[in-house]
């Protein structure tokens, strides 16, 4: 007798164990039920990423069950070795970074768009902008030199571009890293002859008299400016993960498209601009998908600049 109840508790028990360890392995497979994911996001803060910051702040991200993180760097170049060593899960990068890391088999994929140019060459979130009144056209940069949050990124391969349309020698021109919020201050006292900034940056130094002489738009109206893109690996492991990050970032892009004064509102918050000064930004395009074509201009533009031997084959970086 003693020894038939010992039996049923140790099999009651076995069947209790199991249960659990098969509900535990059911979370980690089908997170989406059970403890949000833990995400960070390595993102600028630019006007560029205001649609993540926003769709964080509406529930987007927790109703597909992901705990969100938004870390600040640079610039896109330093946001994708962050995101291949898994200090974040996704990222926020130009196109050309990715087009480079893409180049050298960074095993990066594309997730979703970022922004885009607003088709307004005179009216841009981004604006090419110079003091020197002897400076009138981008082709009067050759032999100056001009400041890029980032070298080898989207903004020299923009301004080398606008001096090109203009008849210029874009190999003439010389870059130097220098942070979108010290630009001004560089511009200002001589170091650099030109900067390239994009909002809330640009809306400060038109107020200052400067004059713009070209912008994201100029180069291409509806122009791909950058892209959310995670790890092949996390896409590997992680798919489910992957997707409701896109579905949710893909709703926090369609929202601030239509809602421009929650998109000025949430800048002043991640940002040190003020709240008269976000109401005075010319504000990008939020478009949900990704631009091929925009990203096979840029392929283009990078091998005029020698930044690539050939274009890249897109499909590496395209899901």
């Amino acid at each position: 007798m003693l020894r038939t109840r010992l039996i049923a508790l140790l099999t009651v028990t076995a069947l209790a164990a199991t249960t659990a360890a098969c509900s535990d392995d059911s979370s980690k497979n089908n997170s989406s039920s059970g403890s949000p994911d833990k995400v960070k996001v390595g993102v600028i803060p630019i006007v560029d990423v205001a649609p993540i910051y926003l769709g964080k702040a509406k529930g987007f991200f927790q109703k597909q069950n992901i705990d969100l993180t938004l870390e600040q760097a640079q610039g896109g170049a330093a946001i994708v070795p962050a995101v291949i060593s898994g200090q974040y899960q996704f990222g926020f990068s130009n196109v050309v970074s990715l087009l480079l890391g893409a180049s050298k088999n960074v095993p990066i994929k594309v997730v979703a768009n970022g922004n885009n140019a607003t088709a307004d060459a005179t009216k841009d979130f981004s604006g090419l902008i110079v003091k020197d009144p002897a400076i009138t056209r981008p082709k009067d940069l050759e032999g100056k030199t001009v400041a890029a949050n980032t070298l080898k990124n989207i903004v020299a391969t923009s301004v080398n571009e606008l001096v090109r349309k203009d008849g210029g020698d874009p190999s003439k021109v010389k870059y130097v890293e220098v942070a979108f919020p010290d630009q001004a201050a560089a511009l200002d006292a001589g170091r650099v002859q030109g900067v390239f900034l994009v909002e809330p940056f640009v809306s400060s130094v038109r107020s200052k008299g400067w004059k713009q002489i070209g912008s994201f738009a100029a180069v291409s109206p509806n122009m791909m400016v950058a892209d959310y893109f995670t790890s092949t690996q996390l896409l590997s492991e992680k798919p489910d993960l992957a997707k409701r990050f896109t579905a949710a970032l893909k709703e926090s892009l369609a929202y601030a498209d239509a809602h421009p004064d929650e998109v000025r509102q949430v800048v002043t918050t991640y940002t040190t601009i003020k709240a008269d000064a976000a109401a005075a930004m010319t504000l990008p395009q939020y478009k949900a998908d990704v631009d091929k074509a925009s990203l096979d201009l840029m392929n283009s533009l990078m091998v005029k600049d020698g930044l690539l031997t050939a274009p890249v084959d897109t499909s590496k970086l395209l899901q």
